[in-house]
This record gives structure tokens, C-alpha cells and sequence, in this order.
């Protein structure tokens, strides 16, 4: 066993946190839609056709807020089709994952999934095949209050009230060639602006996303993010970043390292973002929108996933991208998690990629019972435990020597505080050794004045690292309690297997 030590002092706050950080994501791709949220034929389906197995499981994920409706969806959507009577809806060849859409669920059968589950709506508007007068014209029926067309259209509809979204994502990816319609940085740059400006004189109050990189890995990542803020600097309040993680031929302790990969992502783009401020002679910072992340399978060994229908022609909702996740998956997924914390004075945003049988924490089957993936417990844990303020925790552990990163630190932690206790998020990263933490909290305890005790704790580790919950065994991986850890003369100690990740509640 290794030994670790680490420090939780509220001095070393990194800033408040958005609860917008623990977003999630829904596009109308495979069955994330339906036979996913929206089933009507399903025993515990709605009188709108929704899933309440569904419904309990996402409002225990604790998502805080939604982007809809995509993802590569929007860059070839029309908004109008989704409303209106649902009979007279027109069905769609959608040219992103190669399947018809039908417009059952639209703005306002999400808006109402999205009351019951408790989060809030964030809207994506198509920029790739269409521009600022459709952006406009879906920001007046969402948000308008004056007596207009589309507001009439909006009441008849159902809803005499605005839907009064306050986050819309200027387009989708645009710098993607496997993106309808996408453009040069330039091109985007100036539709952006045009858009943002427009959009807000609409609307003043709303927060407006630009599409920055699709990936680190992109040739053109910086020179996009540089060359699209100068365009939209003063219009906009967010840029985007979207990363996917896996474990590539069966290098785990490389997958392990998935976190480093992410800090440094943000820290570019952060540094990007400043760059133009300074030389815009600006106070203005602009924020993160990490509004796509997970770990996703994109590419086995063999070179490559299926990210259209095996089935011929163009079917309504076939099963796509339904990656199985294993406990090394989720304790990658949990560190990730971690690593937005830790950046939370800039990454005020962030959307989970996605939720239901999409690369998602929870799976369903038609008919048939929902359950949680391995994903569903971190995610879940620390959006219920996370406090108000994300505080640095400096730990001294091992390293192991990573192709692409160099040395990296064996055990990585972020804390965060509210008025009545703190927890620490932790994880493991060795694949061979067990850590022994002691974790010194007089100073936090100083700052409540008084001694602190432990109130709960969890630990997602299984001694197969590719155990995965599936239909046949959905309750195989799971999270216990740290057997270990307590409280002695100032210091938290507890011990965390290999590959593993853990929170501890105390207060």
C-alpha cells in the first residue's frame, strides 16, 4: 500500500459553484428519445408518454439543468416541426445519425418532462443549415411576452406563458466536417456575431454559448477559439468545450490519466479566451461551457463504432452509440467530475453527454425495467454532496509515468464547503496499488469551530475493473461504504483500493 497526505483548508478556494456544472444532455439520437424518456405503450408511461421509471431515476442523477435538442441533430432541425397538434407534425430523414424523425417530443412536450424532473432548459439553434431569422424566430416563441404571431402560435399550443430559456448554444460543432453545414472559423465567427447581437436585442437578459473546438485533438483547436472570439467577444458569455474519453488497447492506466487530459483542455482555452480579452483591452472573462463530456467508445481496437443504424433505410429511434460502462469507466468518469470542480471559476457550465441509452448513465428496455449504468453513482453522489464553494486540495501521493502526460499524480481530490460541513471527492488512479490517505481538516475544522465528524461516505471500486450493470445483472456494480475511514486528531484517513473513487461527507 502507498501513502498519501493531503490538506482541506477553506483558504484554498478556487470559487462558488454553478449548479449549472452538473448539466446533463438529450438529442433526438438512437432511443435517448424514444423508447428512452418517452414510451407511451411502457407500464409507467405518462399521460404525455413519458417514462416515471425514467423520470425518478433522472431526478436522483440530480441534473441541474438540460441542453436540448442536439448535438449534430440541430444542425439539420426545424424547430416548427416540433410543435403544434402531433398528428399534423411532418416526419424528417435526420442526416446526422441517418434515422426518420417523427417530432412527437418537441419544445413543449420537453419543456414539461423537464418540470417533472427538475431541470432546467438550455437550447441549442441550428446554424448550420439555417441562421439568425430562424434563431430569432424560435427566441420569440420561447421567450417573447409581447402579442405576436408566434406567441399566439406558442398560446394556442398550450403555453400562454414564455418558456423564458436563458441559455442558448449558438449552433453545434461547427467546425466539424461531419457537421451539416459546418464552416471555417471565420465564416462561423461572423454568423455567430450576427446571431448573438441579434438574438439579444430580442431578448438582452439571455447567456449565449459559441461553439468553440469539437475536440483538443481538432487541427485547427486554438486557432478556431481565437478567430471565433474575436468575431463574438463582446456578444457572447460562454465558449464550448466537448471531450469524450476510453480506454484505447487496453491501455488502463493511460485511461486512468483521462483528467490530466481535461485540466489541460480547459486551462488552453481559458488561456485563449484571456488572450483576446487582453488584447480587446477587456475586464470581460469569458466562461466555459463544457457542454459535452463522458467517457464514450468511439473507437475500438478495430478502428471504429457504428454511429449509424445497421438496420436499412432510415428507422425511427434504432438502438446507436449504447456504450456498456465498466467500474474503470466510472471511476475515469468520477475523476473527470473532479476535474470540473476544480476549474469551477471558469467552467460555470457542463452537460453530461447523455442520459438515457445514449452513452448514458441510464439504460432502458422497451417494455421492460430501467436501470443505473456504473456512471449513475458518481454522477449522482456528487451533485447531491457538492456544498456551495469548490476548495483545492493539495495532495502528496505516488506518480506512474503516462505516455502523453509525463509524471501524474496517483491520487487526485477536490473538496467543497457549504455552512454546515464539507466533502471530499477523491480518487485512486493506480491500477496496481491500494492508497493509505490521511487528510489533514483542522483548518476547515478550525473555520466551523468545532470538531468535524463523518456524516457518509461511498466507494465505487469492484476487483474486476470491467464489471458493468446490464439488463441480466443491473444491480452488479454499485457504491458501499469506505470501510476505513474515520476521524483521528485532525486527520481524515481512509485507504482506496486501485481504481477507485470514493466521497466522504463530513461536517
Amino acid at each position: 500500500m502507498s501513502h498519501a497526505t493531503a490538506i482541506l483548508d477553506p483558504r484554498l478556494a478556487v470559487s462558488d459553484i454553478d449548479r449549472r456544472i452538473f448539466g446533463g444532455f438529450v438529442e433526438h439520437l438512437g432511443r435517448h428519445i424514444y423508447d428512452g424518456i418517452h414510451e407511451p405503450a411502457h407500464p409507467t408511461a405518462d399521460a404525455d408518454g413519458f417514462r416515471a421509471d425514467v423520470v425518478e431515476l433522472v431526478r436522483e442523477l440530480g441534473v441541474s439543468s438540460i441542453r436540448y435538442p442536439g448535438g449534430n441533430f440541430v444542425s439539420n432541425y426545424r424547430w416548427e416541426d416540433g410543435i403544434g397538434p402531433r398528428d399534423e407534425r411532418p416526419r424528417r430523414l435526420d442526416l446526422a445519425w441517418h434515422s426518420t424523425e417523427t417530432n412527437e417530443v418537441g419544445l413543449h412536450e420537453f419543456a414539461r418532462w423537464l418540470e417533472l424532473v427538475g431541470s432546467e432548459l438550455m437550447l441549442a439553434v441550428n446554424l448550420g443549415t439555417r441562421g439568425t431569422a430562424e434563431a430569432l424566430d424560435l427566441l420569440e416563441y420561447a421567450n417573447a411576452d409581447a402579442d405576436t404571431t408566434w406567441t399566439r402560435q406558442r398560446a394556442a399550443n398550450g403555453r400562454p406563458a414564455p418558456f423564458g430559456v436563458g441559455m442558448w448554444c449558438l449552433g453545434n460543432e461547427m467546425d466539424g466536417p461531419w457537421q451539416v453545414g459546418h464552416r471555417n472559423a471565420d465564416d462561423y465567427g461572423k454568423l455567430a456575431s450576427q446571431t448573438a447581437k441579434a438574438m439579444r436585442m430580442l431578448d438582452p437578459g439571455i447567456e449565449l454559448v459559441v461553439c468553440g473546438s469539437s475536440s483538443s485533438g481538432m487541427p485547427t483547436f486554438g486557432s478556431w477559439e481565437r478567430t471565433v472570439l474575436e468575431h463574438t467577444f463582446d456578444d457572447v458569455d460562454f465558449i464550448s468545450c466537448h471531450s469524450y474519453y476510453q480506454e484505447r488497447f487496453g491501455d488502463a492506466q493511460e485511461f486512468l490519466a483521462s483528467g490530466v487530459d481535461m485540466s489541460r483542455f480547459i486551462a488552453s482555452v481559458v488561456s485563449i479566451a484571456d488572450a483576446v480579452a487582453a488584447t480587446k483591452k477587456s475586464d470581460k472573462r469569458i466562461m466555459i461551457s463544457f457542454d459535452e463530456w463522458n467517457v464514450w467508445y468511439l473507437h475500438n481496437d478495430e478502428g471504429g463504432q457504428d454511429d449509424k443504424p445497421l438496420e436499412p433505410g432510415w428507422p425511427v429511434a434504432p438502438r446507436l452509440l449504447e456504450d456498456q460502462y465498466n467500474a474503470m469507466d466510472a471511476v475515469v468518469f468520477g475523476d473527470l467530475l473532479i476535474t470540473l470542480l476544480q476549474h469551477s471559476d471558469r467552467v460555470r457550465s457542463a452537460s453530461l453527454a447523455q442520459l438515457v441509452n445514449v452513452i448514458a448513465p441510464i439504460m432502458t428496455e422497451p417494455g421492460g425495467p430501467a436501470w443505473r449504468q456504473t456512471t449513475f453513482f458518481p454522477f449522482s453522489l456528487t451533485s447531491r454532496l457538492a456544498g456551495e464553494r469548490a476548495i483545492r486540495v493539495p495532495v502528496e501521493s505516488g506518480t506512474f509515468t503516462s505516455e502523453r502526460f509525463g509524471e501524474v499524480a496517483t491520487v487526485n481530490a477536490v473538496a467543497t464547503l457549504d455552512d454546515d460541513g464539507v466533502t471530499l471527492f477523491v480518487v485512486n488512479r493506480s491500477t496496481t496499488d491500494a492508497e493509505s490517505l490521511r487528510v489533514d481538516v483542522a483548518a476547515v475544522a478550525a473555520s466551523f469551530g468545532r470538531d468535524l465528524g463523518i456524516v457518509e461516505t461511498h466507494l465505487l471500486h469492484d476487483d474486476d475493473r470491467y464489471a458493468a450493470n446490464t439488463l441480466a445483472d443491473p444491480e452488479r456494480v454499485g457504491v458501499v461504504p469506505v470501510p476505513d475511514a474515520q476521524v483521528v486528531d485532525g486527520s481524515l484517513q481512509l485507504s482506496l483500493p486501485p481504481i477507485s473513487w470514493a466521497a466522504v461527507r463530513l461536517a
